[in-house]
């Protein structure tokens, strides 16, 4: 096992009734409003979409989040460079 994989943050995913996701293994949240919350992990970003989403709670430091609201899909892409910019990570 390479070094850089020994130092990822598991990620696991649970939703509860499409009404509460909680995500482990989040690095940070690079922007959210009600429709969509965008959330970054090691060397993935992750989407939710939905309807009247709020974070309940996130830590940086244990990597959990959670997120209430009326959830329609989760998607994994792959991250771009912190270069690249929040507006470029959402128009791709």
């Amino acid at each position: 096992m390479q070094k850089n994989e020994q130092n990822k943050k598991p990620h696991n995913l649970s939703l509860e009734e499409r009404k509460i996701l909680k995500a482990t293994g989040i690095i940070d949240i690079e922007g959210f409003d009600e429709t969509k919350i965008f959330a970054m992990m090691e060397d993935l970003s992750f989407t939710i979409g939905g309807k009247d989403l709020k974070v309940i709670s996130f830590s940086s430091e244990t990597g959990d989040l959670v997120v209430e609201g009326e959830i329609y899909s989760v998607t994994y892409s792959k991250a771009l460079s912190r270069k690249a910019g929040f507006f470029a990570r959402i128009f791709r």
